[in-house]
């Protein structure tokens, strides 16, 4: 298995047979090194219904036909534009052919907005918790810090966990560090920072204040060292 950042909030999970790729925000993303008429995602997975996250994910799943798995509201949304879609819930979990998803309470907003203007409620933003190939990732989308992620460190061997540090939308560096000492993963990568003026970071000053793992620094390409 490789687990790729591409910059934002996008990683691309490669196994064997599959495919995954998580908040897709390709087009209009000047961090990341995708193009988004080249991917073939067999999965795509979404923390929640923002265009930073949501992204190219029409597009892609129009193209490719992939199986885009998200918040009910999310994907009965997709499934009107014509994508095949699955809809999960906070704390509900499912085994799917690349492995299992679980889906974790998360603390902001989630809604899109169209090109009209128009924004559209798309259900309660959520974690994503992937366990694949004996492996146990977390995706903690825009989340703002919560004392249960302990719970979650406590359920979960989290191997890799993905967490905000751009701060004004999500965790700065410090509440991303108290997350990382509640979460206790192995490895940690900050993401969700310098995409747009309002969450330019340092991220060497998170890795200042971690002390309880592992900080990855990656740059868009860069892949995961276990």
């Amino acid at each position: 298995m490789k687990i790729t950042y591409h910059g934002h909030s996008v990683v691309k999970i490669q196994t064997a047979q599959h495919v995954i790729l998580i908040d897709p925000f390709i087009t209009g993303n000047n961090l990341t090194d995708l193009n988004a008429t080249e991917e073939q995602p067999d999965f795509i997975l979404l923390t929640h219904g923002h265009n930073d996250h949501v992204g190219d994910t029409v597009a892609l799943a129009k193209r490719t036909g992939a199986t885009v798995i998200g918040s009910h509201e999310l994907a009965t949304w997709l499934g009107f534009q014509g994508i095949h879609a699955v809809g999960m819930n906070i704390g509900g979990a499912a085994q799917f052919d690349f492995g299992r998803v679980k889906y974790t309470q998360a603390f902001h907003s989630s809604s899109y907005t169209t090109e009209d203007n128009e924004i559209i409620y798309m259900g309660m933003p959520m974690g994503i918790i992937l366990t694949i190939e004996g492996k146990t990732i977390y995706h903690a989308g825009d989340t703002a810090l919560f004392g249960d992620m302990k719970l979650i460190g406590e359920y979960e061997a989290i191997d890799v966990a993905f967490l905000p540090i751009g701060d004004h939308f999500t965790m700065g560096p410090e509440d991303a560090a108290k997350a990382v000492s509640l979460l206790q993963p192995k490895i940690v990568i900050p993401v969700h920072y310098d995409t747009f003026p309002p969450i330019k970071q340092e991220p060497q000053k998170f890795v200042d204040l971690v002390k309880d793992a592992e900080v990855q620094i990656l740059s868009a390409g860069d892949a995961v060292a276990f």
